[in-house]
């Protein structure tokens, strides 16, 4: 079911964060109105909000660099396109020989902090507000939720970043000083942790449809005990998605429906980026057109294409194989002939738009589909994880997401039963790297995959060259660049 409720920004306040020297911190050009002004409705209220929703649909949120560093760094995945085309560093990207100064680094880095100073903006203005206090609540939640979600990505990515917890004033020296400064990431954790819990509390089990979409109660406490996921807290992390079990979500019967327009908002799903047909955006932009297949008969940029170190892995049987993984010559769902002259094997099916069973919207660009960030198969992995670490039940959850993929039960669960799961339940759902360094596999994994994963280095990713010359050397690299 397409969402409706609109996220577009709507001239109210505009913003731009980068980690910056004292002439350049934090960008704020209101409109003409004051903010007081612009805001004194519910509706003006419900829109700084989602103007925080928006950023997610932008190319340098969610496309092709958080493409490049959370999916082409793997074993599933390689640079793919032609030879040549490095899409700016995606083939650097590919072998783990990026420095700091590669431009995915920079982009993603920009992408959430634009994300968290929307969210602090909205949370700076909405206590104020004259408002109904129940929407004031939820408001507040939501913000919370995303800020959370940005704040996430940047710590799987660069371990302790600067901590931006308001609007910072640039005549305000320790507010300079906070944005060129890291934190530990155990501070950063610390941080989304609570504002998870603030979302917790405020947040709803479910919308109607005109808001279909919004950060939920389940969304929070998946997004919760997933960050304690990263951190080993075993105990958190069953408790939660036990919650999260007892909310009503249940599994896409097919997995491959799961990534179709017909898939979208349903009853496994917690959170997705809503694409939609609206201007000034029509949608999420970038991130299907540079996974489709290139060449003759292609209909993309052909990056971010299966490896075959991933084909080989899958179970005999196992439907997901099929679902998210494109093959040439193969005829497609929708009946599309993939022509054998498309430049590379394979490609990602999860990021497949069929232009004749599915919404176009009359460019590649900007896409009406949603992107899946948190499902419940996903629930029921970390509880099988959680559970074979504290003592509980990993067969039960572990064998409803082997079920829908047609595999048999397993009798005997072992830490590699669950892992082996994640990796084909949620391949290029951008966990993989993510999730071999929390496993403390990622050198021997990747290095036999072929990449120059350098042990004590590549855990993180580089804090971006240009962030640390805008810093004037304040910003501390990462070890090992």
């Amino acid at each position: 079911m397409k969402n409706p409720f609109n996220i577009i920004i709507t001239g109210l306040i505009f913003l731009t964060f980068v980690s910056c020297d004292d002439s350049d911190f934090l960008d704020v050009q209101p409109s003409k109105e004051t903010p007081e002004q612009a805001l004194s409705s519910p509706t003006a209220a419900t829109e700084l909000v989602n103007a925080i929703y928006n950023k997610l649909l932008d190319s340098n949120e969610s496309a092709f660099s958080w493409i490049g560093v959370s999916s082409i760094t793997t074993d599933d995945a390689d640079k793919g396109s032609d030879p040549g085309d490095t899409g700016a560093d995606k083939d650097l990207l590919d072998a783990l020989t990026f420095t700091s100064t590669s431009i995915s680094f920079n982009e993603v880095w920009e992408a959430n902090y634009q994300g968290i100073a929307r969210a602090n903006q909205a949370l700076n203005y909405l206590p104020d507000l004259d408002i109904d206090e129940d929407l004031r609540a939820r408001l507040i939640g939501e913000s919370k939720f995303l800020r959370a979600e940005y704040y996430f990505r940047l710590v799987r990515m660069f371990g302790g970043v600067p901590l931006i917890e308001g609007v910072p004033n640039i005549q305000n020296q320790d507010d300079i000083n906070a944005a060129n400064t890291k934190v530990s990431k155990e501070e950063i954790y610390a941080f989304i942790t609570a504002d998870l819990n603030d979302a917790v509390a405020s947040l709803p089990t479910s919308y109607s449809n005109i808001d279909l979409g919004r950060a939920t109660k389940g969304a929070a406490l998946t997004s919760l005990a997933k960050v304690n996921m990263y951190q080993g807290n075993w105990q958190q992390v069953y408790d939660l998605t036990n919650e999260v079990m007892g909310l009503g979500y249940s599994l896409t019967p097919e997995y491959e429906d799961i990534w179709k327009e017909i898939g979208e908002n349903n009853s496994e799903s917690i959170f997705e980026i809503q694409g939609r047909g609206e201007t000034p955006n029509k949608g999420v932009q970038g991130y299907f057109v540079t996974q489709g297949a290139r060449g003759a008969g292609g209909w993309g940029w052909g990056f971010n294409t299966p490896t075959e170190d991933l084909t080989n892995s899958y179970e005999e049987g196992d439907k997901r194989k099929d679902a998210t993984i494109i093959f040439r010559g193969e005829t497609l769902w929708d009946g599309l002939l993939v022509a054998e002259t498309v430049s590379n094997p394979r490609y990602n099916q999860k990021a497949y738009v069929s232009k004749t069973m599915e919404t176009f919207n009359g460019g590649d660009w900007e896409s009406n589909k949603n992107v899946r960030i948190l499902r419940y198969a996903e629930v029921l992995l970390m509880n099988a994880e959680a559970a074979l670490n504290v003592g509980g039940d990993a067969k039960t959850p572990l064998n409803l997401v082997r079920n829908r993929a047609g595999l048999e039960s397993l009798d005997n669960v072992t830490i590699m039963d669950i892992w082996k799961e994640r990796r084909w339940e949620l391949a290029f759902e951008h966990d993989r790297y993510f999730d071999l360094v929390r496993q403390g596999r990622a050198g021997q994994v990747l290095r036999a995959h072929g990449k120059n994963f350098v042990d004590g280095k590549h855990e993180l990713f580089p804090i971006p060259q240009a962030q640390i010359d805008l810093s004037k050397g304040q910003l501390i690299q990462n070890p090992g660049y």
